[in-house]
């Protein structure tokens, strides 16, 4: 491996902190918190809309924070909190030290996340969630099997893991670019059915990954079952970059975001019509192809509709628009989950995602012939602009 290939090996250890610990090994942790603190799913969600709000909170210091310490300190600033957070969350089971602890996990996940995905030299950064999701689903179910009160331990183990990710990765975060002034946020314009559609995947997508395992749980899915699903649904996460650099054309209009859109929904649809171990799997790894492509093809969409000079504006308005819907989504599919079934969550996200395909097939258009300049659908597919994550 090249010295360029490692530094970028290293650096998607970002993402695996920021996203596969932060972030979704939560779900993992779940089950164990929800029994041992008798949680409904609405407060189970909250946890979820706590991390949304803090990752908000720390996209929208990013730039300031990065211009005044660099890209470099801010990567490992986030990286090092990022594994105080996950610890904070281990040391207390009330409701209001839970909550911080998500939600500076969510803060700490932003800063590295985005600070790294603009030093790291290659798009392989991206699919470092991926390495977070594996381990994760490597120890976790183990641990816990028959000894829900051990969860702290599962988020003492999480921390472990996200400093060594810090050591390793700290060497590696150099910077090679300036960070450049920020754009305000910009009016979406004629944009909009790009940005309702970005809203409903937003507010959809992330209750699969936090509730997945509470589902399996509830039909008494064994500890291997779990474990195998999520192990898979990570190594998905890594394969995507290589699954979406095959040719795709400039697909126009809305048709790829609803293909994308439309794999998800119906990825979490068939967990709800045949739950059993196969097409678990099959949905797990459907989901883990696809979410972290649809970012990429909404920021093509954007960057092709708008003037160059109103990019950074847009796309600012945008992660504001997709944190609103993550923060809120979690939160409302366990509320429903609480007056139904656990199986609810799952299906709001088949519902909002499946309908937020319906609308970017018919209401998405191409852009102006004169904005096909920019970057092809493809090509950001590929990796580019994940910053809303």
């Amino acid at each position: 491996m090249t010295g360029r290939g490692w530094r970028s090996a290293r650096l998607t250890l970002g993402t695996a902190s920021a996203l596969g610990l932060g972030r979704f090994a939560y779900g993992l942790v779940l089950p164990a918190m929800a029994e041992q603190l008798r949680w409904d799913l609405a407060r189970a969600g909250a946890m979820t809309t706590a991390n949304g709000l803090g990752y908000l909170a720390g996209a929208l210091v990013t730039t300031a924070l990065a211009r005044r310490l660099g890209l470099g300190a801010t990567f490992r600033l986030g990286m090092v909190l990022c594994a105080v957070a996950l610890a904070v969350t281990a040391v207390s089971a009330h409701d209001a030290a839970l909550l911080a602890g998500r939600a500076l996990a969510g803060f700490a996940g932003a800063l590295a996340f985005i600070a790294g995905a603009v030093l790291a030299p290659t798009t392989v950064y991206f699919a470092g969630t991926g390495i977070g999701i594996v381990v994760s689903g490597a120890a976790i179910p183990p641990l816990l099997d028959q000894h829900p009160q051990r969860w702290p331990l599962a988020w003492v183990g999480l921390a472990a893991a996200a400093g060594l990710a810090a050591a390793v990765s700290w060497t590696a975060a150099r910077p090679t670019t300036t960070v450049s002034s920020g754009r305000p946020a910009a009016p979406v314009g004629r944009l909009w059915p790009v940005a309702f559609v970005y809203l409903l995947f937003a507010a959809g997508y992330l209750a699969y990954v936090t509730f997945l395992s509470v589902y399996l749980d509830d039909r008494h899915a064994s500890t291997t079952q779990t474990a195998v699903t999520w192990i898979l649904l990570g190594l998905a996460v890594m394969a995507a970059p290589s699954a979406w650099r095959r040719p795709t054309g400039h697909w126009p209009g809305g048709r790829l975001l609803a293909v994308l859109l439309g794999v998800v929904a119906c990825a979490a649809a068939l967990v709800l019509l045949m739950p059993v171990p196969a097409v678990v799997i099959v949905s797990a790894l459907a989901y883990g192809v696809t979410f972290m492509a649809v970012p990429a093809a909404v920021t093509a969409l954007v960057r092709a509709a708008t003037p160059p000079e109103k990019v950074t504006g847009t796309l600012s308005t945008f992660t504001v628009i997709f944190a609103v819907g993550q923060m809120a989504g979690p939160w409302l599919a366990g509320a429903l989950a609480d007056h139904t079934a656990p199986g609810a969550t799952l299906g709001w996200t088949a519902a909002l995602c499946g309908t937020a395909a319906i609308l970017a097939a018919t209401a998405v258009r191409p852009p102006p012939r004169s904005s096909t300049r920019h970057s092809p659908v493809r090509q950001d597919v590929e990796g580019a602009a994940l910053t809303d994550r």
